[in-house]
């Protein structure tokens, strides 16, 4: 026989003794057998079921909303029986990235007590979360039309006396926990690493157009620079309504749709900002005043979002593809749950162009100077003329 045969087989009969063979000690572990008797699902929640109030608090949404969106995402998210185990079904799954999200508590907390496995809840909270999007994103955030910014645009005047205002945008930094060598990509000015949500809100406290995943170190400028929204904002392709004349102030001739941010945006012709600086005339002061009331919609939505889904509330621990696919499952529930407060049905859904996400929310390219041209700087000289004269407010005078 071959004298390096011999040696070969001597070298892996060796190399096999070093390693002792690990025998796994059980399949399911004991205190996860018993998920069926004792597991939270199919003890408290059913418990929580008898009472309205309790359940709300838990799943931060009520039994009939929470049976509704059992039945729009359930389909999407079951899973087959195998000839090993029986699987986790629809509802179990929804309620354990329901309470992820309500939470923000660990994978291993919510383990123990739904009885599951750690990485179960782990994969769980990914599949559900991107389901969640899939199933109410064309319900409840669809791509505005024409017709869409103008009834935005009406909720506006009536609502915050501003005009021809088609959304207030803002952008609110998620903290994370810092991802492996990711540098400072995430790190941000509040010394802190996060993924920017970036959101243009109605006059309902609705999301309109939400971009997720900027990295925190950049700004609200910069992040609306870096999105696809922002691409559309430039090139006018937001299918915004024309041009049209105030009522009772026809003197100003056509103004456009705009949307209006706080001094980290650019001044662009359909983008308003605050005057800058502190010495200000008494004019322009009004203006920034009534602007500010009109934007801090959005923040109101943040704060309302953020006081509804706990997760916001704690450093979330996940990758940032999982914590992108959380906030924008939060957005969408959001939009969902608050249609039914506001009692407003949402229109016909428009198809994206692409399936795998909302045409809002695709990769775009770097963008040219933030540095405003004269037109833009007129169009805001003479919004504030009109919320200084035709637009004036009894109680302005009152506030500045």
């Amino acid at each position: 026989m071959d004298a390096g045969f011999v040696a070969t087989v001597a070298l892996v009969y060796a190399m096999s003794r070093r390693r002792p063979r690990i025998v796994r000690r059980c399949w399911v572990h004991t205190i996860l057998r018993k998920r069926l008797q004792r597991g939270e699902y199919h003890v408290l929640v059913q418990e929580l079921r008898l009472d309205g109030v309790l359940f709300q608090q838990y799943f931060r949404m009520s039994k009939d909303a929470f049976d509704e969106l059992l039945g729009k995402v359930g389909p999407l998210i079951a899973k087959a029986d195998t000839r090993m185990r029986l699987s986790i079904g629809p509802a179990e799954r929804l309620a354990i990235c329901l309470r992820y999200l309500a939470t923000g508590d660990s994978y291993r907390t919510i383990a123990f007590s739904y009885r599951v496995g750690h990485a179960t809840v782990a994969v769980i909270v990914k599949e559900v979360a991107g389901a969640i999007w899939t199933a109410l994103v064309e319900e409840t955030m669809p791509v505005p039309q024409t017709e869409d910014w103008r009834a935005i645009a009406a909720g506006f005047q009536e609502r915050w006396n501003f005009p021809n205002c088609v959304g207030a945008i803002d952008g609110k930094h998620v903290v994370i926990q810092a991802p492996a060598n990711s540098g400072s990509l995430y790190f941000n000015y509040k010394s802190s690493h996060s993924l920017v949500l970036l959101a243009v809100v109605d006059a309902e406290y609705l999301f309109r157009v939400v971009d997720v995943g900027g990295f925190g170190r950049s700004s609200d400028g910069g992040s609306l620079q870096n999105s696809a929204f922002g691409e559309s904002l430039r090139d006018g392709s937001l299918q915004l309504p024309p041009d049209t004349v105030i009522p009772g102030a026809e003197r100003l001739g056509l103004l456009p749709h705009v949307f209006v941010g706080d001094e980290a945006f650019p001044l662009l012709d359909n983008l308003l900002r605050p005057f800058p600086g502190r010495q200000l005339t008494r004019e322009r002061r009004l203006f920034n005043y009534r602007l500010s009331r009109a934007r801090l919609v959005v923040e109101c939505t943040f704060g309302i979002l953020s006081s509804q889904w706990r997760m916001f509330r704690r450093v979330i621990t996940t990758s940032p593809e999982v914590t992108e696919l959380c906030v924008k499952a939060t957005c969408v529930l959001h939009n969902f749950l608050r249609r039914k407060t506001i009692g407003r049905s949402s229109r016909t859904p428009v198809v994206a162009e692409s399936s795998d996400e909302a045409p809002t929310l695709r990769d775009a390219p770097m963008m040219g100077s933030n540095n405003a041209t004269r037109r833009s700087i007129q169009l805001r000289e003479t919004f504030c003329s009109y919320l200084n004269e035709e637009g004036v407010v009894s109680w302005q005078h009152k506030v500045v």
